[in-house]
């Protein structure tokens, strides 16, 4: 497989950029799609078999399931920076290796409900907060320490939005790609 396909099967929606400037419509935009990213990640993955949820979506790629249990995973870390970076000023949030928390055995295993039903929950207490955050707080920020990059959290609401339909999109085009 060539550079050019295994990137686009890295990025089938492109890699994140932060629109300037960020208006309320994207805002919007964003909410709605992690409002409904539970529904739609269910709805695609639960008529899987377990041979399908076995299957990498790209060479060298995680598995449907690795990806199910990787969304619920960095959904729920992103939830409580939105806490931190709103109860604390600019705080540096801990990092999380996900690559590693991806070849854990819950990852590789575990069924899928756990983390659909963990998603739903989490996205539930996300989208509620959100909607409820004023332009004040959509500018409060927190501090990733790789290389001191601080987002806020408009720029993070549209990271996660992204990430959420970045992954939905490789287990979309896998389903496509495989005929399933």
């Amino acid at each position: 497989m060539d550079k050019t396909a295994l990137e686009q099967l890295r990025y089938p929606i492109g890699k994140y950029e932060i629109p300037t400037p960020i208006k309320p419509g994207h805002l919007s935009e964003w909410i709605a799609v992690l409002e409904y990213l539970p529904e739609k990640l269910s709805k695609l993955v639960n008529r899987l078999s377990d041979a399908q949820l076995e299957t990498a979506y790209r060479p060298g790629g995680w598995t449907v399931r690795q990806l199910v249990h990787h969304i619920s995973d960095s959904h729920h870390h992103s939830y409580i920076r939105f806490k931190w970076a709103l109860t604390e000023d600019n705080p540096v949030i801990k990092p999380y290796l996900e690559k590693e928390w991806s070849s854990l055995f819950d990852a590789k295993t575990a069924p899928i409900q756990l983390s659909l039903d963990h998603l739903s929950a989490v996205h539930a207490k996300l989208v509620y907060l959100l909607k409820g955050l004023s332009t004040k707080d959509l500018e409060r920020r927190f501090t990733h320490p790789d290389g001191n990059e601080e987002t806020t959290l408009a720029e993070n609401i549209g990271r996660y939005a992204w990430h959420g339909s970045h992954h939905l999109a490789h287990i979309e085009n896998l389903i496509t790609r495989k005929e399933w």
